[in-house]
Parts: C-alpha cells; structure tokens; sequence
C-alpha cells in the first residue's frame, strides 16, 4: 500500500492514532533496557549485543512513524486537537527512543560493567525510568476519550491522574539517580578515571528517558487546560 493510504488508514476518524502508534513502538524499545541491564550486570556481551540491535531497530521504525505522520498530517483543516500539539508531542516522544538508543550504543561500545555496589540499585533506577514511560504511553492512549468527549467530563480528571502519578514516578527516579551517583562515588577513585566519566554519563542518559517521559505529560497538561 502507499504510505499515502497507509497513513489515510492510520487516522481514520482520529488525528491522534498515529501519536499512539508512535508512542507504542517509543515504549517498545525503552523497554528493552531492562534486559539490557540485566545482561550487562551478567556481562553477557552477545546478548547485550542483540538487544542493543532491538532497540537501535525500535528507533528507525518509530523514526519513519514520526516522518510519515509530519508529512500526512492534514494541513488546514478543523482538528479537535492542533496541528502544533500533535507535533511537538510526537518529537517528544522521539527523544525518548533517542536517548534508549544512546544508552545502548555507549554500554555495548565500551563494554561498560556496573561496579557491583551498583548493580541491584541501579536495575530499580532503569525499570522506574520505564515505568515512567509506561505511564506516558497510557495518558497518550486517553487522546482518543479525550477528544471524544470535547476535553471535559471525567476523562479530563483521569488523564490529569495519570499526569501526576507520571510526575510522582518521575520524581522516584530523580531519587534513584541520586542515590546511583553517591554509590559512583564512593567507589570512584577505585575505578579507571574514564570508565567514572563514563559511567556518570550513563546515570545521566538513563534519568533522560524519565525526565523526557514526563515531558510529554507536561505537554497533555497543556493541551488539557487550553
């Protein structure tokens, strides 16, 4: 089919389809770095390997989603929800898969291993960062409810819900990442100088995903109080 139809197919009746689809494959690949971490606790390098592969092939496909959806949004007609909107949620959303990417990329690049004072903690930090995610991923999934009901009614008070468990959960991880530095640092002069530079980039990119995630509530809060 031409992405042309593939497109028309997608929206239908709703603008906000191709978000959700978008945002399920972002949600996909971040996923993926619960095992990855796992596998790199275990130093399993070909398996760190193949689920960097997932990941890196997660971002391409929700890379051509985002391109598809920039070129076939419809242009100068009445949408329940704006054109910016929609378009800025969705470049959100992109760095989030973006960041899981470069996540991947630098473990498997380097080999990193996770100091052992680390390893427990530090697999909490990255199943929160996800959980983060999750909850993005099902406040998107209410746009649909939203727009059905004119941005009013309870579905309003749900997904303002969601929004603030998103930014509770959000808040845990900057807790963990907090906690994952002061363990980098108590062990740091033990560690080659570049591997601690390293290793504090990753504590940071993994708090990324997170803080990207809550972004995109932050976004819907927007939308919802217009």
């Amino acid at each position: 089919m031409p992405v042309g139809g593939y497109m028309s197919g997608i929206f239908g009746s709703s603008p906000v389809k191709p978000l959700q689809q978008h945002m399920a494959k972002v949600l996909t690949g971040v996923s993926e770095l619960i095992p990855l971490f796992e596998a790199v606790i275990e130093e399993d390098w070909d398996r760190v390997a193949a689920i960097q592969q997932k990941i890196s092939d997660c971002e391409k496909e929700a890379d051509v989603l985002k391109k598809e959806l920039r070129l076939h949004l419809p242009k100068g007609l009445f949408m329940p929800v704006s054109r910016q909107d929609l378009l800025e949620v969705l470049t959100m959303q992109d760095k989030i898969v973006n960041r899981a990417k470069d996540i991947a990329g630098l473990i498997l690049g380097r080999h990193m291993v996770l100091p052992a004072i680390m390893q427990d903690g530090f697999l909490e930090f990255v199943r929160r960062c996800v959980d983060a995610c999750r909850q993005a991923s099902r406040a998107i999934n209410e746009l649909d409810e939203l727009v059905g009901t004119g941005f009013g009614g309870q579905e309003i008070k749900l997904v303002a819900n969601m929004i603030e468990e998103l930014d509770a959960i959000e808040s845990d991880t900057d807790r963990l990442q907090r906690e994952m530095r002061h363990r980098l640092f108590s062990v740091e002069k033990e560690l080659h100088p570049v591997d601690v530079m390293f290793l504090y980039e990753v504590i940071e990119w993994t708090g990324d995903v997170a803080d990207r995630a809550q972004r995109v509530g932050s976004r819907l809060q927007l939308m919802l109080a217009r």
